[in-house]
């Protein structure tokens, strides 16, 4: 099963999609890791997409595509994937269905994460992250016992260059600008689902649980 999350950064996908994957033994594919593992090993194609990112733009398209396109191919058939945050264009929902066909998979339920700007941004400004094992932590609602020390392997923490406020905005109205047409795009089909995304997260996922219909897999 291929489930799609829809949603600005920092509306909860991240954290839904590692409940789906302890309970479910879900495989999750965000791009977002993907650069951030090609930008740590300095390929090509990381210091090009490292340049987007820094500054809050998306990274372009091919690069997406040719980075899900290796991955996707690494797995075992099968495995379930969580797409979470991609695609993020509609030329880029085009290219997955071209590419998941060519694959005979689809995408077989779509969840749109909605949540107020604001909420967003309290969440993302103080989101922090582990430089090596990537864990997430909150300077407010989810602290390290440590300040700037990841609890799981003591490692450092940082505020990434795109959580920073300067560039969420840009991020936040990228994200308006080209993500809008794909919740369309989706609604359209009627494969979609819309969660309140600032609800508590064990809600939001028995909302999303209920949807796609998971619990008789348990």
């Amino acid at each position: 099963m291929n489930l799609l999350f829809i949603g600005a950064p920092g509306s909860g996908k991240g954290t839904q999609s590692k409940l789906l994957i302890d309970k479910f033994g879900f495989v999750q594919l965000s791009t977002g890791d993907l650069l951030r593992a090609a930008i740590a090993n300095k390929t090509q194609v990381g210091l090009k997409a490292k340049e987007f990112m820094d500054v809050g733009r998306l990274v372009p398209d091919d690069v997406l595509i040719d980075l899900v396109s290796n991955y996707l191919r690494t797995l075992k058939v099968g495995t379930s994937v969580i797409f979470d945050g991609f695609p993020r264009t509609v030329v880029q929902a085009e290219n997955l269905n071209n590419l998941l066909s060519s694959m005979t998979q689809k995408i077989d339920h779509v969840v749109y994460f909605n949540i107020d700007e604001k909420i967003v941004i309290d969440r993302l400004t103080g989101r922090r992250t582990c430089t090596k094992c990537g864990e997430i932590y909150h300077i407010v609602t989810k602290p390290t016992k440590v300040a700037d020390v990841c609890d799981k392997c003591g490692s450092a923490t940082v505020q990434r260059p795109d959580d920073k406020q300067e560039v969420i905005g840009k991020r936040l109205s990228e994200y308006a600008k080209n993500t809008a047409p794909v919740i369309d795009y989706y609604s359209n089909q009627k494969r979609m689902i819309e969660v309140n995304a600032a609800d508590d997260p064990e809600l939001v996922f028995k909302n999303i649980l209920k949807y796609i219909e998971l619990n008789n897999l348990s």
